[in-house]
């Protein structure tokens, strides 16, 4: 299977919730992988339009130094249609760049400087991946 390049972009912030796209997801696949991030706790979500899915991952930070996840499967032609998904995968090589940079910057801006401002305010540059 060749590899083709996917676009990540980050979609903004809500309250300590950080958003991004992997793919070019649908505006109703992005507001329905909002809609599940858990609220006032640090984490983020990623909205992955796939070859043959809509996938939605949300993402939490507990326990200090825990991620925590929830994902959620729609198809292409519904992506606001959220079930859940159940995998024995843990991540793809896109989701992956999202989450690499997500735990460099919790451990530096929160774990070690302790400033989950800094934490918060930053985020992954758009890439092609």
């Amino acid at each position: 299977m060749p590899h083709e390049p996917r676009n990540i972009t980050f979609l903004g912030r809500e309250d300590q919730t950080k958003h991004y796209g992997i793919g070019d997801p649908e505006p109703a696949h992005i507001d329905a992988v909002r809609a599940r991030a858990h609220a006032g706790v640090p984490g983020f979500t990623i909205a992955f339009r796939g070859v043959s899915a809509a996938l939605s991952l949300v993402y939490w930070w507990a326990n200090e130094n825990e991620l925590h996840a929830d994902f959620y499967l729609a198809p292409l032609d519904a992506p606001d249609q959220l079930g859940p998904y159940e995998s024995t995968g843990i991540a793809c090589v896109w989701e992956l760049e999202v989450i690499d940079f997500e735990r460099r910057a919790w451990l530096q801006d929160v774990l070690i400087d302790e400033d989950l401002d800094a934490y918060l305010s930053r985020a992954l540059d758009p890439v092609a991946i």
